[in-house]
């Protein structure tokens, strides 16, 4: 059997593909290239940082709810509060540095606690209340465990009595108002006269502390006018200081030296007025015919209706503030 023609294959055509039209890049696409060219991390690595900063921010919000809801402050205050129920809660005050406050004030203040559990008693709480009583200068407040609360007070000194609109106070050197004084027992400190005195107290014992050899006689002093001292010594002398604390300071710096030379006090003075510099006034206390020799330089006043002594000191002899300067 004879095999027929085989048909021919024609030559397939495969297709033609046209190459499609390269597009041009956008700004955006180029300047993003750009930046990745420029910086200097991978993509991997900056999406890792971004990915654990989404954790950071997602905890920390979680964390300022539990905050403003109280959660970890509830957590502490249980924990002192079952501190508390182990044993550990105050039991004692110790009190150290007391010499004139009432200690029982000094307890009220140390126990009032919301909680008297060791842990959850509040020490500024304690210091900043004590600290509003006079007497208390500083006050240290620790625990002692297991049970003990100790303050260690440093207490004010007084030093001088405070008169002012018919009422005695005592007060600091800086004049701090300590307590008040019953009239009937008064203190045997100097008394200060005046409104606003106690806030100038400070002032005149630097004063004084220029002028050491005064002290003894101090028996106090009043603010005048708001401007200056008028000082009282213990044998009834006033001294007139002038205004200003340098002038102040000099002027009884040159009355402590004319004390030294001529002792002036406890000879019948009433009143020494240095008020201005230029000048050392003197007014007596004693008749005139038995009038005490004045200091050299001083210029006399005679009680009131008599005529002033005839006698003069020359006026070389003459002592003002000036020769101290």
């Amino acid at each position: 059997m004879t095999a027929g023609p085989r048909p021919s294959r024609a030559p397939q055509k495969r297709p033609v593909t046209r190459g499609a039209a390269r597009s041009t890049p956008s700004i955006w696409q180029q300047a993003n290239d750009l930046f990745w060219k420029i910086v200097p991390f991978k993509v991997e690595t900056i999406e890792k940082a971004l990915t654990v900063l989404t954790i950071f921010v997602i905890a920390g919000s979680i964390l300022a709810a539990a905050i403003y809801a109280g959660i970890p402050q509830a957590v502490g205050t249980e924990m002192g509060q079952m501190a508390g129920r182990a044993g550990f809660k105050v039991k004692r005050v110790d009190v150290k540095g007391l010499n004139r406050m009432d200690s029982l004030t000094v307890y009220a203040v140390a126990l009032d606690q919301q909680s008297i559990a060791m842990p959850l008693v509040d020490l500024e709480k304690v210091r900043g209340e004590l600290l509003q009583y006079g007497w208390i200068g500083d006050a240290r407040i620790s625990r002692r465990w297991p049970d003990t609360l100790v303050v260690d007070i440093l207490e004010r000194k007084p030093a001088a009595v405070w008169q002012n609109n018919q009422r005695l106070v005592l007060i600091d050197g800086s004049g701090v108002i300590l307590e008040m004084v019953d009239p009937r027992a008064i203190p045997d400190l100097p008394l200060v006269i005046g409104p606003n005195a106690n806030q100038r107290v400070a002032g005149l014992f630097r004063l004084l502390n220029m002028s050491p050899t005064l002290k003894p006689n101090f028996a106090g002093a009043t603010w005048v006018g708001n401007r200056r001292w008028d000082i009282r010594f213990e044998s009834g002398e006033v001294l007139a200081l002038p205004e200003g604390e340098d002038l102040a300071a000099n002027a009884l710096k040159n009355f402590a030296r004319i004390e030294g030379n001529q002792k002036l006090l406890g000879r019948g003075f009433v009143r020494f007025d240095m008020r201005d510099p230029t000048k050392f006034v003197v007014r007596l206390r004693r008749p005139v015919t038995d009038t005490p020799t004045p200091a050299p330089g001083a210029e006399t006043v005679a009680p009131d209706g008599a005529t002033p002594p005839a006698a003069s000191v020359p006026a070389a002899a003459t002592s003002s503030p000036a020769a101290d300067q």
